[in-house]
């Protein structure tokens, strides 16, 4: 005889449904999302979801960054809760699939265990974290790097955008300010299905990633100063090119990278040229390197060789230099159990599955810290994320949330 909930599966079209109702606020302009943290179509988007909440009987808790926690109680009052989410927060030219896709999952889970009359000894708990993209507010992840104890929380209420306002101001603005302290919250176990933002799964024609281990990353922010002088009248022999640093600093976190092939990336993403004239040449320019390995001694070797060799270039080119880390954290292994577990409800659902590194950062890398976690992943076309033409397909998503569902549920241990 099957044990409770042991053949349940969530329903494909309702998850579906929620995600393309979620995806009606902050509409991009070409088919995605602009739903950046802490504006008003975040504040829209999180109370629809608290409205389904509400609608599932779940109680609303909201800590001091704004990270929302909706629970669904157990049968045992003194069994932790089992967590499971994502994040709402969208880039500015984002899809409608990133981080929405594990928030929601979630609250399909309560669904389909509401419908079935199924209760668990442990509640569960779906959460939606607040500044996971950090576009608006660096760095990324920010609240569940609050909860997890290295970011601090002073710390991030003063981070500022490019309009010069504040995180707490604008948390209090929009009305997402909890009184629950940071952290205080024990965990059992938290999950989060995400889709995979690169080609890997697609490629290798498998429904499901089980991921066991996240990628480690630096953010190096690097300003090099020259000096701004008119491009027509100043000798080449005399510039001090700050633009001409960015490209041989840019050459040089190729080279590294390459260096230590398979197991790195590297790129610079953000930059920011002053004045950004045509006929001045650069005076500064600000930009960030994004290193990323799961293998923690090539993330380190490659972060000293830039930061050794960069300012070498830059004084040769009579530039001054300055880094800053400003974003950072090892790479995570997940509990081994859980993603036992994940595997496992592929396996039993028939789902071809396959063992991944997640490229990207997750809340779930902060969260590792503190409680056993595990990820779950899908598919997504042509590898093709944090671009408004972000796609995935329905059954991938129904797959993937089956897993979830039943990787959660045997966490959660239905009470039969």
């Amino acid at each position: 005889m099957a044990a409770a909930g042991e053949n349940l599966r969530i329903d494909g079209a309702r998850l579906w449904d929620a995600i393309m109702e979620m995806a009606k606020i902050g509409p991009g302009v070409a088919g995605g999302n602009n739903r950046q943290t802490l504006t008003d179509a975040d504040s829209e988007g999180r109370h629809l979801f608290a409205r389904w909440c509400a609608a599932e009987g779940l109680t609303m808790g909201v800590d001091e960054m704004g990270t929302m926690f909706a629970t669904r109680p157990g049968t045992d009052p003194g069994a932790l809760p089992v967590y499971v989410g994502s994040h709402l927060d969208t880039q500015p030219t984002g899809g409608k699939y990133d981080g929405v896709l594990g928030v929601l999952a979630g609250l399909e889970i309560v669904r389909t265990l509401n419908e079935g009359g199924i209760r668990t000894k442990h509640p569960i708990v779906v959460t939606n974290w607040t500044n996971e993209e950090g576009t608006r507010f660096p760095p990324a992840m920010m609240a569940s790097g609050v909860f997890a104890g290295v970011i601090d929380r002073d710390y991030a209420y003063d981070r500022r955008d490019a309009k010069g306002l504040r995180f707490l101001d604008e948390l209090e603005r929009i009305g997402w300010k909890g009184t629950e302290p940071v952290g205080a919250r024990k965990m059992h176990a938290f999950f989060e299905l995400h889709i995979e933002q690169g080609p890997i799964l697609e490629a290798a024609g498998r429904d499901i990633g089980v991921v066991t281990h996240g990628q480690g990353l630096r953010w190096i922010e690097i300003t090099l100063t020259g000096k701004g002088q008119h491009t027509g009248s100043t000798p080449m022999a005399v510039r001090r090119n700050a633009g001409r640093g960015l490209a041989q600093v840019t050459e040089l976190v190729h080279a590294i990278a390459m260096k230590y092939q398979p197991n790195a990336l590297g790129a610079i993403g953000h930059v920011e040229v002053r004045p950004n004239s045509r006929n001045i040449i650069p005076e500064t320019a600000v930009f960030t390197v994004d290193f990323r390995s799961h293998l923690l001694p090539v993330l380190e070797a490659m972060t000293t060789e830039l930061r050794a060799v960069a300012p070498r270039i830059a004084a040769d080119l009579g530039l001054g230099y300055a880094d800053e880390i400003v974003s950072f954290f090892d790479p995570p292994a997940f509990d081994p159990v859980l993603v036992g577990r994940v595997r496992a409800a592929a396996e039993r659902l028939g789902y071809s599955h396959m063992d991944i590194v997640s490229g990207a950062g997750h809340d779930a890398c902060w969260i590792n810290r503190v409680a056993p976690t595990a990820m779950v992943m899908c598919p997504c076309k042509d590898g093709l994320s944090h671009n408004e033409a972000e796609e995935i397909t329905p059954d991938w998503a129904e797959k993937a949330a089956n897993v979830l569902f039943h990787a959660v549920i045997e966490t959660a241990e239905v009470v039969g």
